[in-house]
């Protein structure tokens, strides 16, 4: 008879009840502890811009392109400010988001109409809209702040040719349109391979991989593409990242709905 491995019985029993004996924390303190030091190592890049090609994709196959830029300012007092304008197709040009993020309170989001020539506020309650037809979400398209979320480490595993932690993180706020978000981190950059999405009835809404990152000033990983598949309608949205530039003039005064209007 196989004797019992009694150290394995021990840890699914302490994951029952949320504790890592190896490390004399819970399940939640680890995943938090991951969430902090990810977010130490991104900070203090003070800002940058890159330009951007969003590549949508219908169920049936048929894609369309739309080409924008960003802009990021860092306020690690608060969160961070962004500026996102689109430059092509017609109909779109000069279409302009503000985003200015918060660590605790409701992010305010503003959308500049060149048609309509004014400013829209978008509401907390609609934040889990798609941005400009796309699979993001405006709420994707904030800094994603770790107060906001409680975090809880899964599991360990393999992605890749690297390890990654598995952690589960849920929204705090009711306005979110996700119950709760899965993600794979690697232990040795904490760089955001792959995010799994799921809906306020906890089906499996969507699933975002980052195929590639490249490293800036010698510290900031950014990625070069993301893909975002929507799992209940087919559609997919591409992101392809280009020509990032850091420590550039920018400042808050570029952040207003003022400089919003002139965005161009």
């Amino acid at each position: 008879m196989k004797p019992i491995n009694l150290s394995a019985l021990v840890f699914v029993a302490t994951l029952a009840v949320g504790t890592i004996p190896s490390f004399g924390e819970t399940m939640e303190e680890k995943g938090l502890r991951i969430a902090q030091e990810a977010q130490v190592r991104d900070t203090g890049f003070g800002n940058y811009t890159a330009d951007q090609t969003m590549i949508l994709r219908n169920k049936h196959g048929q894609e369309s392109e739309r080409h924008l830029r960003i802009r990021v300012l860092e306020n690690e007092a608060d969160g961070d400010m962004s500026l996102i304008v689109f430059d092509r197709p017609r109909d779109v040009k000069g279409t302009a988001m503000l985003t200015h993020s918060h660590k605790r309170e409701d992010d305010d989001q503003w959308l500049y109409l060149p048609a309509l020539k004014r400013v829209k506020r978008i509401s907390s309650s609609n934040k889990a809209g798609s941005f400009m037809g796309s699979e993001f979400a405006y709420e994707d398209m904030t800094s994603q702040e770790l107060e906001k979320y409680t975090h809880r480490w899964l599991r360990d595993e393999p992605c890749g040719e690297l390890t990654c932690w598995v952690s589960e993180r849920s929204p705090i706020g009711k306005k979110s349109g996700y119950r709760r978000q899965i993600s794979w981190v690697d232990q040795k950059e904490y760089r955001i391979w792959k995010v799994d999405y799921y809906d306020r009835k906890n089906a499996h809404l969507k699933t975002l991989t980052v195929p590639s990152h490249q490293q800036y000033l010698g510290k900031y990983w950014r990625a070069d593409e993301m893909l975002m598949v929507n799992h209940l309608t087919g559609k997919s949205t591409r992101l392809i990242w280009n020509n990032y530039d850091f420590s550039t003039d920018l400042n808050e005064n570029d952040f207003t709905k003022v400089s919003l209007k002139r965005a161009r």
